[in-house]
């Protein structure tokens, strides 16, 4: 949707440390990352015509067929070239695809958010990675290639948690909802329901949404509902702030807002780097916390 210059800012500068996202929008930054050319329509075209013309429609972009089938093209090269094999994380693939983007194409991380996170040693993940083109492809791969690479959903669960479980305080910015936004928000209830680690929910919450309550989806659902799972900590309630409106309006507002602050720049961490120790220290922690609450049960 055109944010994805906000969110490379936003790294640049140390201010995003992972990113949850649905593989299509990951899928769509490569055509930015290749130059490939989309152009701006109308959601009030014939879509029959397009479809006989072989334009693909995504409300008031268009995108040519050929645009697709290259982009596919690519990411099977990339998958074939890259040697990656058996089971890994959503963040380790995309940090691959990534290095691959910088490679081939040289300054792409000033317009391809995947190329950029690989530069700035910031985690992707997809909560749900068959859910998209680059998922098709990797399925592809696996079928007509024999490739053993699987993105595994249990290694996602781990790493973020293990991110949230390391972080003295955490928080989210949530453009829109659905998937990625529950990806986020269980880490909580998988620290102290299922690890045994009690965190005590997010410190900071902010959510851009045009989604409603009353739907009864989670990309309505409120801070107040999320406390109540142990997503959000309970006495920063009244600080969290649900904005409805358009992202593509809000969100730059808010990144103008946030590069132009007196703290609008500070160290990245580089939590790509971190992934594997950061696992283990969860595990150790996890272990500690099994061994007390099976001790109490005896």
């Amino acid at each position: 949707a055109g944010l994805g210059g906000c969110v490379i800012e936003l790294m640049k500068r140390g201010l995003v440390d992972f990113i949850i996202s649905t593989g299509a929008n990951l899928y769509h930054d490569l055509h930015s990352a290749l130059n490939f050319t989309l152009r701006r329509g109308s959601p009030f075209v014939d879509d029959r015509v397009l479809y006989e013309e072989g334009v693909i429609r995504i409300y008031d972009v268009l995108v040519p067929a050929q645009v697709l089938l290259d982009t596919d093209s690519f990411i099977r090269d990339f998958l074939v070239t890259s040697g990656l094999e058996g089971p890994m994380s959503s963040a380790a693939m995309h940090e691959a695809l990534g290095r691959h983007l910088l490679k081939v194409r040289p300054g792409c991380a000033n317009y391809s958010l995947v190329a950029s996170a690989a530069k700035y040693g910031v985690p992707i993940y997809t909560s749900s990675p068959g859910d998209s083109s680059i998922g098709m492809n990797v399925a592809y791969h696996a079928l007509i290639n024999r490739s053993t690479l699987q993105v595994d959903p249990n290694k996602d669960v781990n790493e973020v948690c293990a991110i949230i479980r390391a972080a003295e305080k955490n928080g989210c910015v949530i453009l829109g909802g659905g998937s990625p936004k529950n990806f986020y928000l269980q880490g909580q209830p998988t620290l102290w329901e299922v690890y045994g680690i009690l965190k005590g929910g997010n410190d900071y919450f902010i959510q851009i949404t045009t989604d409603s309550v009353v739907w009864g989806g989670l990309s309505g659902a409120t801070p107040a509902e999320a406390v109540s799972w142990g997503k959000i900590n309970p006495s920063v309630l009244p600080d969290t702030a649900v904005v409805y409106a358009d992202s593509t309006i809000a969100f730059p507002l808010f990144c103008e807002y946030a590069v132009g602050h007196k703290n609008g720049r500070r160290p990245r961490k580089n939590l790509l780097a971190q992934r594997a120790t950061l696992v283990n220290d969860l595990e150790r922690e996890a272990r500690k916390q099994i061994k007390k609450r099976d001790k109490a049960r005896a």
